[in-house]
Parts: structure tokens; C-alpha cells; sequence
């Protein structure tokens, strides 16, 4: 209509919405962004200087590096610790030796302790690998973040230990050092008949050649690690050294190399130089050797990992006198145990969570002038147990078995029939984590064997 004002709403165009709308992110985006780099040049700053939070945070990332990649500790298992009885009246009596990463009032570090049957540190060995071996580190060039594995208690209280692949060391009860040896020296330490001690070692760098075996080993192509059986006098000197792969080459044992010598098809990577992984030397002691009929004293039974490989040996003639590679996995830790029967760790490893696949870890025994086996433990009336690597167990006086679940941080004393008789469990890390526990040891000792021992805490009235 003429001369009528006709008022019409003014929404702005989508065009005009849309550039608002991107200014706004844009003003946004470049807000944070300032931030960030604010926050990025004041991190950085603060690392520089020292300012606020830079202690907090490395202590953080200290705190999870301990978690994420401490060698020593495992995923838990059980969610109790401490001592637990079955039936306590009847425990093998004594004191246990186990080496582990414990709680001190400063943080956790490495020791050994040495405990009753009701679980109370009678006596501690602070271990600092470091002070040991200030300019070592472990045969792969890794720092000295090693679990201590392989221990012997001396009647006076002291004790040898190995730090793994670093070296041996003797302290005495006050945990001053006697002597070192920084010989690459491994997992476990056996003493033989005559004082001295058999203990596993390994060439400081890979080889592929001894002085036996000048142009090599037939078929290994690559450097490897060359393990070795060391004899180590009480006052750590070597008196002899034996080369693993030139025994198993001299005794047409070679063809069990095999075994570990291939490489990872399925990612490409090269083949493994740690082929044997000696992890045990026990001597036949001259108070046993009448109940084997084909060996002698002074004869060495040796334990290759990664060969599923257990063999008797001769030190002085080099020659094989027996041999079983079947039914274990991953053995540990065989014992000569008396009547002609040698017992082995069974790890049974299957690389499943707590062995679903083959059942868990065993006690296998072997009488070889019968040719005879049985599996010792578990039984119907046994608790689960199950360590993929590590792992060690004793044969007791009273007829039961000391035996270290490794990876869960637990020791258990079994009765003949399977049944558990006494527990121990590490206290945990964390609601996730739990120390590994490489070994335990029954001792015959008493707390007034201990009071004798310099350093010792305990008075007359404890």
C-alpha cells in the first residue's frame, strides 16, 4: 500500500553467521594455542631453573619409571602377605633365606633376609649394587637395576650373592664387602665338596669362538654368548673355567642347539645370542655320591634353560655321563636329593597367565640308573603355583619341599602329600605390583646362632 512503512526483521545472512562463527573458533583456537605455548616455554623454563613443579614432577616420573621398569617387581598375584600356617607343627625348623627388593624406612632396594617361620626378619643384608660394582654394568651394557639371584649363608653370617650377569660378591653380617668378583657371574651358587663353589658366568662380550673350537662351531654363524662354568675358591678366586658349548659340542650334544639358535620368524629379528642360559651347577657332594651308581663325586649337574636341557658332567675327564631334555620347559634348579634321584624345577612355561594351557610349574624327579620318573609335586591336595621364569626349591630334612613361586613373590613349604604347610608371601609394591622373590633357602640355624654374629640386632631377650 502507497506510503505505507512496511517494517521486515533483519537476520543476518548465513555468510555473515558463518564468518562470525569462524572468527569465534579462530579466537578460541589461537587462545589455547597461547596457552599452550605459555605453558610449553614455563615447563621448560622450569626444568631449566628448577622452578615450581620441576621437583614434583620428576619425582613423579621417578615414582613410574620404578613401576613401569623395575626388573625386581612383577604383577600381583595374591592379595595377602605375610605369614600363613597350615600346619606349623610341623615345618622343617630353621631360618629362610630369601633374596629380594624390600620395604626400608628411606624407600625400596635389594637385600637379603633372613626370617623365621613366623615371618620376622631376624637378620637383613642391605645389598647396593652400585657400591658393589660402581663400573659394571650386566652383560647387554643395561645399568645395575639386577635382581640378586643365587645365594650362600655362611655358618658365621656371611653371605655370597650375585648380582645377575654383573658379579658375585661375599659380605660379611655387617654387609661389608670381603671380596668381588665382576665376572659377569649368573644366577645360582653351589658349593661342592671341597669348599669351593660352582657358579655360572658368561663371556664379557658374544663369541663364536673358545680356544678348543679356534674357527668356530659348526652351524652357529652369529656371535653368542658363551656361559661358563666358573669353581670359585671361598676367597673369590677363579681355579677354573669351563666353556658350556665346548662340552656340549665334545659330547654330540650339539643337536639340542637347535632349540634356541633359529631366528624369530614372524618379526624378522635376528637369532638369539643367549642360546644356553646356564642358570644352575650343582656338585655331587662325597657324603651322596655312593647312592649314584654311574657317578662319581666332584661330578657337576648343570641346568641349561633355553636348551630344556639338564646333563650330568665330568669337570675332570669332559665327558657326558648322563642327560634328559624332555618332559620340562624352561627348567630351574636341579638337585641331587639322594637314593640315586635327581629332582628339577619344571617351569612348564606355556606364556599364558598362570599356566592355564599345561597347568602350572612341577617337581619332576629322575632316577637314571633305573631310568625311572615322577612328578614329585603338584598333587590333587596342592595350591596352584606357577612361574614362567625364575623359580628354585629345596628338598627338607623332614621330607617336604621348600619351594619359591618367583614371579608371585610367594615361598611355600610343601608336605609329601602336595599339601601346604607354611606360606610366606612378599608384602606388595603396590595395589598392582609385588617384588620377585629369585630364591629361598631353609637353614639350619637358630636365633642363638645369629646372636653370635656381629651386627646382629637380637639381644638375650628376643
Amino acid at each position: 500500500m502507497k506510503g505505507e512503512l512496511i517494517e521486515h526483521d533483519h537476520q543476518p545472512s548465513y555468510a555473515t553467521q558463518n564468518g562470525r562463527m569462524t572468527r569465534s573458533t579462530f579466537e578460541k583456537a589461537g587462545f589455547v594455542l597461547s596457552l599452550m605455548v605459555l605453558a610449553f616455554l614455563y615447563g621448560w623454563a622450569a626444568r631449566w631453573h628448577g622452578w615450581f613443579p620441576d621437583a614434583v614432577l620428576e619425582q613423579a616420573q621417578r615414582e613410574a619409571d620404578k613401576v613401569l621398569h623395575n626388573p625386581s617387581l612383577t604383577s600381583r598375584v595374591y592379595d595377602r602377605s605375610g605369614v600363613q600356617f597350615e600346619r606349623s607343627d610341623t615345618t622343617q625348623s630353621g631360618l629362610t633365606l630369601i633374596a629380594s627388593y624390600w620395604p626400608y624406612e628411606d624407600g625400596w632396594d635389594t637385600g637379603l633376609r633372613l626370617l623365621d617361620k613366623e615371618g620376622t626378619v631376624v637378620h637383613d643384608w642391605r645389598v647396593d649394587r652400585a657400591t658393589l660394582f660402581p663400573d659394571s654394568t650386566d652383560r647387554r651394557g643395561d645399568p645395575l637395576d639386577k635382581n640378586l639371584h643365587g645365594t650362600y649363608l655362611f655358618p658365621n653370617g656371611d653371605v655370597l650373592v650375585n648380582v645377575d650377569y654383573v658379579g658375585t660378591a661375599r659380605l660379611d653380617a655387617c654387609g661389608d664387602v670381603r671380596w668381588q668378583l665382576p665376572l659377569g657371574t649368573h644366577h645360582s651358587i653351589a658349593r661342592a665338596g671341597d669348599g669351593h663353589f660352582w657358579i655360572p658366568g658368561t663371556s664379557r662380550q658374544p663369541r663364536r669362538t673358545t680356544d678348543r673350537y679356534p674357527e668356530g662351531f659348526p652351524g652357529l654363524d652369529d656371535p653368542v654368548w658363551l656361559d661358563q662354568l666358573l669353581h670359585v675358591s671361598e676367597e673369590g678366586r677363579v681355579l677354573d673355567t669351563i666353556n658350556v658349548l665346548d662340552v656340549l659340542y665334545a659330547n654330540d650334544l650339539e643337536h639340542h642347539i637347535v632349540k634356541a639358535y633359529q631366528p624369530q620368524a614372524a618379526t624378522g629379528s635376528p637369532r638369539t645370542r643367549d642360546i644356553t642360559h646356564l642358570n644352575d651347577i650343582e656338585p655331587l657332594r662325597p657324603s651322596m655320591a655312593d647312592e649314584y651308581p654311574l657317578f662319581d663325586a666332584g661330578d657337576l649337574l648343570v641346568s641349561l634353560r633355553n636348551l630344556d636341557l639338564v646333563f650330568v658332567f665330568d669337570p675332570d675327564s669332559g665327558t657326558t655321563k648322563w642327560h634328559v631334555s624332555s618332559p620340562f620347559i624352561r627348567q630351574h634348579d636341579p638337585d641331587f636329593t639322594g637314593e640315586g634321584w635327581i629332582g628339577v624345577f619344571d617351569n612348564r612355561t606355556d606364556f599364558m597367565l598362570r599356566g592355564q594351557m599345561l597347568g602350572g610349574s612341577r617337581i619332576v624327579s629322575f632316577q637314571p640308573h633305573t631310568d625311572s620318573m615322577r612328578i614329585r609335586f603338584p598333587t590333587s591336595q596342592s595350591d596352584p603355583f606357577y612361574t614362567d621364569v625364575l623359580g628354585k626349591w629345596q628338598s627338607l630334612n623332614n621330607g617336604h619341599m621348600l619351594l619359591t613361586e618367583s614371579k608371585a613373590g610367594r615361598v611355600v613349604e610343601v608336605a609329601p602329600d602336595g599339601s601346604t604347610v607354611w606360606e610366606w608371601v612378599m608384602r606388595p609394591y603396590s595395589d598392582s605390583k609385588v617384588s620377585r622373590v629369585p630364591g629361598a633357602t631353609r637353614y639350619d640355624i637358630t636365633r642363638e646362632n645369629v646372636r653370635t654374629w656381629p651386627c646382629s640386632n637380637l639381644t638375650t631377650n628376643n
